[in-house]
């Protein structure tokens, strides 16, 4: 099959793309690059996500991704440099790829940033996404997986979350676009018969994660005994999602909307387990074998209380069942921080 991957170069992306050549599919991975975050990181995600060495040779971005296309593309990968903003540019992929289905993971991520950023979050989680389906529409692209998240529920009161509860109350632009694509998904659903799947993750972690999440960063703080910023009591909680569970959530969830007609579903892709930022912290301390300096601050606007996610529907429709829950995920993550920070 041919698939499609927005953001395949970002964390949850790479290991995507990487599972789908494992499993012998074609992989068009559209990424920016964007400034988010350092993009060399992306640079070697995409490397190791096509089984090739993470060592790269850098020196200035424009040139180091042409450099890493030429190195990349094959016979079952094309990476290609672009935006989902420029719809023209994605046109042109969409003329020179037969495409079975879009995996649609691309976006502007991170609740703080979006209450600095709302109208940037506008333009790339919403106008953008939109590009997207109208490509789909136009080159008869049926099948679509697309990235939601659980920040939909807000100060959700019923815990733990379920699909069925009422998501009119985002606290966040970044959560509200979110909102705001799965509401837009029906309207090309309805219209133009376009299947979909969207998936709330919860709290994604593991190799890879980006370094500005929180178990990212405090790792490599603490690692370097500086200070880790320490929002509230520590009594706020989080649904922490191994990465390789999230992949085989997205992958089953590809499998049900191919192998279905009429198709449109939201679906929490959690691990069930709630963790409050004082346990997550000592977890990360217990394999470091060291203790955090913490810098006591106030929570912050835009920031929930709980994640805590119902898996019921994920594993009625697409036999989803995680397997790795956060002490032994926490494990795997900090050995290869250590390895990729010596």
């Amino acid at each position: 099959m041919n698939y499609l991957v927005t953001g395949g170069s970002g964390f949850i992306g790479s290991h995507l793309v990487e599972q789908l050549l494992k499993d012998g599919h074609f992989v068009i991975n559209i990424d920016n690059f964007d400034d988010f975050y350092d993009y060399q990181i992306k640079v070697k995600n995409t490397l190791e996500s096509v089984g090739l060495s993470s060592d790269f040779d850098f020196t200035e971005k424009d040139t180091d991704i042409l450099k890493l296309i030429e190195k990349t593309n094959s016979e079952n990968y094309k990476l290609y440099y672009t935006d989902i903003r420029d719809k023209e540019s994605l046109n042109q992929i969409f003329k020179n790829h037969k495409i079975d289905v879009l995996v649609h993971l691309a976006a502007l991520a991170g609740v703080r940033p979006s209450i600095e950023r709302p109208l940037d979050y506008e333009e790339v989680n919403i106008k953008g996404t939109m590009n997207l389906w109208e490509l789909c529409k136009e080159f008869e692209v049926k099948k679509n997986v697309i990235a939601s998240s659980s920040s939909v529920y807000g100060n959700n009161e019923k815990i733990p979350f379920s699909e069925a509860d009422n998501v009119d109350r985002p606290i966040s632009p970044y959560a509200a676009t979110k909102k705001c694509t799965e509401i837009l998904g029906h309207v090309y659903h309805h219209l133009y018969g376009l299947d979909m799947i969207f998936l709330r993750f919860f709290t994604v972690f593991g190799p890879r994660q980006r370094p500005d999440l929180a178990i990212h960063k405090f790792t490599k703080l603490i690692s370097e005994n500086q200070e880790i910023p320490f929002y509230g009591d520590g009594s706020t909680a989080r649904d922490y999602t191994f990465i390789n569970d999230i992949v085989d959530g997205i992958v089953k969830s590809i499998a049900f909307v191919e192998g279905n007609k009429n198709v449109y579903e939201t679906i929490n892709l959690g691990e069930s387990q709630v963790i409050t930022l004082n346990e997550m912290l000592s977890g990360i301390e217990a394999e470091l074998g060291k203790t955090a300096l913490k810098r006591n601050l106030p929570i912050q606007p835009g920031d929930v209380q709980k994640t805590n996610a119902d898996i019921n529907k994920a594993q009625n429709l697409i036999n989803y069942l995680p397997k790795t829950n956060y002490q032994n995920g926490i494990k795997i993550f900090v050995e290869w921080f250590l390895r990729n920070n010596k």
